[in-house]
């Protein structure tokens, strides 16, 4: 915002009350902006029922009176916009950006002659599924910085509606279960993406897009019992230090009238900017890897006789990754830093040499000779001091060995930032998440990051962050994952990008880690759990040997797709979702379940009319069950057409997968 423009906004006279309707373009969303005797308020509606009542907006400064009270109208305008744009990695290819936007220039009304008054911008945005908003600060009269020591934003639902939710603060970061409580229940803080069910039956999702340079937000109830957000904080308890002009990140509300309708909702990308650079080089990949063979303590991280991540071991990898037709393999505790205690090793975890028994140079000349992606490992357990002064020139070493891809990693509890104990989510946390996505990108390196920051949408900006983890995936089973996990995950940590969720586990009743699941199940996760780097997770010899019929639905799966219709879905019950690949050939469906039964009636009414597929169907026997008969599945073929239905059952803990193929 130039000098020139401020000018001319402080020359407009000040409206110290108003009130203005902003609906979306089909006209079911209307969202309220208020300003009342000083302070600015929101609510929204849907169909013309009341989901979101007043509330308050603003922010806390340190040193400064808040930005919320004495405030006036100096300017508003309004805009509408209706484009498509193209997803380079994504659940759709092309995806529609429709809104009406109203902006509103705020200043403040002062009673000291000569004061300078500061200057603030409400941006709203309503799409037809939702609702979403930012604070944008000028530079001011007389200040160009500014600490925010907490932001007042309300999200003032009635709170007898039910959240599923998993806490915040704790220090398993984002890996814990979802729960549904009462929103009055919300005394502590919850991460976001959550999903509300309102008492008039709506679906909404609170998250945020665009998060830079800030806090992520957290939501809690404030002492009026509302909601409101709860920005990470600094380890010196300032939520974060800008510098002018500076944007929050948007605060956006998801709005369904079933839960299923949430599964498209594309606000979070579309709030982002397009890519700055030329991302043409970006290639989503399937891949194996030295992972699981350590969990279930065939093979270990630390060096020994049974270390996993060896020259033989990688060339064994390499040659099954040929054979089972997938582009990459991970060798996880190739690097020195994993004897020991290695949650202890983070400050000398070392990122440029392997250890004695991984030969780097032939490992990767032989992967390259065999057209084989590596998939590179960074485990930082959160000491990030250590790994960004080795950051450049370990992406550079990566690159000279033809390595174009990372698992990186962030296992400690907090991180160590300029020598303090930090949340990963605080603003300096985000800030080191964005530092690795840019210099990645420098180098044309693709990122999967474990213990991440939450996805918000940046991977529009940067389609080279192809996926996260955030959530807690199958290294929690053995005990610690509930069947009903995956059915809940579709409407809350997905609606914030994709999920590296390593799936395809075939070896199912090993006693060491045990699986909640179904083989089937197994399968179907290629489906209903989006990643634009999907692991096939167990040891090759299980997709060769012990099921090689079923491995062909994961050989044939894509890892994006054109388009993405959900079919069926109750959070925490089922979850049915159906997706066209990208040459448009062929459909894959994909369902899981809880730990109950459940019987789908699939209408195929999304195919293309007058078009006759052939159905390959991997769904549960009729006996099988997750705790007594896993491995039972019934591989079924048909012929079908798009006035046809599918009815197929689903075991407890189980799941199903259908590739749809047009003759």
């Amino acid at each position: 915002m130039t000098i020139s423009f401020l000018k001319s906004l402080l020359s407009h006279q000040p409206v110290l009350q108003h009130e203005q309707k902003i609906l979306s373009p089909d006209s079911r969303i209307e969202c309220v902006f208020k300003l009342r005797n000083g302070e600015a308020f929101y609510s929204v509606k849907k169909d013309g029922k009341l989901i979101v009542r007043d509330s308050c907006l603003g922010l806390n400064l340190q040193g400064e009176a808040p930005l919320k009270m004495n405030l006036s109208l100096v300017r508003h305008r309004e805009n509408k916009v209706d484009e498509s744009w193209e997803c380079i990695v994504g659940e759709e290819r092309l995806i529609r950006n429709n809104y009406n936007e109203a902006i509103f220039y705020l200043t403040e009304t002062l009673k000291e002659k000569g004061a300078e008054p500061r200057l603030m911008t409400l941006r709203f945005r309503v799409f037809n599924e939702g609702v979403a908003f930012r604070y944008e600060v000028p530079p001011q009269p007389k200040f160009q910085r500014l600490i925010i020591k907490e932001e007042l934003t309300e999200f003032n639902l009635d709170t007898n509606g039910g959240a599923w939710k998993i806490p915040a603060y704790q220090p398993d970061r984002y890996e814990y279960n979802y729960e549904r409580t009462p929103i009055y229940n919300l005394v502590d803080a919850i991460h976001t993406p959550t999903a509300i069910e309102t008492p008039d039956g709506f679906y909404v999702a609170i998250h945020e897009a665009a998060l830079y340079n800030y806090g992520a937000m957290n939501l809690k109830l404030n002492i009026k019992g509302r909601l409101q957000a709860d920005i990470t904080p600094l380890s010196d308890g300032m939520k974060a230090y800008v510098s002018l002009p500076f944007n929050t990140p948007w605060r956006v509300l998801m709005i369904g009238n079933a839960p299923i309708e949430l599964i498209t909702n594309r606000m979070v990308l579309n709030l982002n900017d397009p890519p700055r650079d030329d991302f043409s080089w970006v290639r989503p990949i399937k891949f194996i890897g030295i992972w699981w063979a350590m969990f279930v303590g065939e093979w270990t991280w630390a060096s020994g006789d049974r270390h996993g991540a060896t020259t033989e071991h990688m060339i064994e990898y390499i040659d099954a990754a040929r054979r089972l037709d997938i582009q990459g393999v991970l060798a996880e505790g190739w690097n020195n830093g994993w004897d020991g205690d290695w949650l202890q090793n983070g400050a000398t975890t070392d990122f440029l040499h392997p250890m004695p028994d991984f030969d780097i140079e032939k490992v990767s000349q032989y992967a390259y000779e065999q057209g084989i992606e590596i998939v590179g490992h960074h485990e930082t357990v959160g000491f990030v001091d250590n790994y960004e002064l080795q950051l450049e020139e370990a992406y550079k070493y990566y690159t000279d060995h033809h390595i174009n891809y990372i698992k990186s990693g962030y296992a400690g509890s907090r991180m160590t930032i300029n020598g303090r104990k930090e949340f990963h989510h605080s603003q300096v946390g985000v800030n080191h998440y964005q530092k690795t996505v840019e210099l990645a990108a420098k180098y044309h390196i693709h990122l999967d990051i474990h213990e991440p920051i939450k996805g918000t949408g940046i991977e529009r900006t940067f389609p080279n962050l192809l996926t996260r983890e955030g959530a807690r995936g199958q290294e929690y089973e053995g005990g610690a994952l509930s069947p009903s996990h995956c059915t809940i995950i579709p409407f809350t940590r997905l609606l914030a990008g994709g999920m590296d969720y390593t799936s395809g586990i075939f070896d199912i009743t090993n006693g060491a880690k045990r699986l909640a699941s179904t083989l089937a199940r197994q399968v179907a996760y290629y489906v209903t759990i989006y990643s634009g780097m999907q692991m096939a997770a167990d040891r090759p010899r299980f997709y060769e040997e012990v099921n090689p019929e079923v491995y062909e639905f994961i050989r044939n799966v894509p890892v994006i797709w054109e388009r993405t219709v959900p079919l069926l879905g109750k959070i925490g019950e089922y979850y049915v979702v159906a997706r066209l690949s990208r040459d448009q050939t062929t459909w894959f469906i994909g369902g899981v379940t809880n730990d109950q039964a459940h019987r789908v009636h699939l209408n195929l009414d999304f195919l293309e009319e007058a078009a006759i597929y052939y159905a390959e169907i991997y769904r549960d026997a009729d006996n099988a069950h997750f705790r007594d008969n896993p491995l039972k599945i019934a591989i079924e073929a048909k012929r079908v057409t798009s006035s046809d239905f599918l009815d197929i059952w689903m075991a407890p803990g189980g799941g199903f997968a259908v590739r749809l193929r047009k003759l």
